[in-house]
């Protein structure tokens, strides 16, 4: 399955949120910028009746619209939750993700965006 989501991609890590709940628990919360990236995102998705559930491979470029440094990891964990979220994912867990080969961060101000790839993993 190959698809492309059309907005710039965002990372939940950066300029996460910090709140005191209604019990006095300070809890985390991703930044506006990442909650409104999620939000945004499902209308990029594939519509499945069931989110996948075997084993597969997520190859994802993340085209970024400036060449400033990004950790190529926090965007596929930011990548993964939205998968898992609009449930084309079942889960994010290494029984179900079980490689992210071939992903990369590349440059592209004039059309950021992220091209996803879901391949079946095979067993070795």
């Amino acid at each position: 399955m190959k698809f492309v989501i059309q907005i710039a991609p965002r990372t939940k890590k950066n300029s996460q949120q910090i709140f005191r709940g209604p019990n006095g628990r300070i809890f985390i919360a991703p930044s506006k910028a990442y909650q409104a990236y999620e939000k945004d995102a499902r209308f990029f998705l594939p519509k499945l009746r069931e989110p996948i559930r075997c084993p597969v491979n997520v190859k994802a470029v993340f085209y970024m619209p400036t060449r400033r440094r990004v950790d190529l990891v926090n965007l596929e964990e930011a990548l993964c939750d939205v998968l898992v979220h609009h449930g084309i994912l079942e889960d994010d867990n290494y029984r179900i993700i079980q490689s992210m080969d071939g992903s990369r961060v590349e440059y592209d101000k004039n059309n950021p965006r992220t091209e996803v790839e879901i391949t079946e993993a095979f067993d070795e």
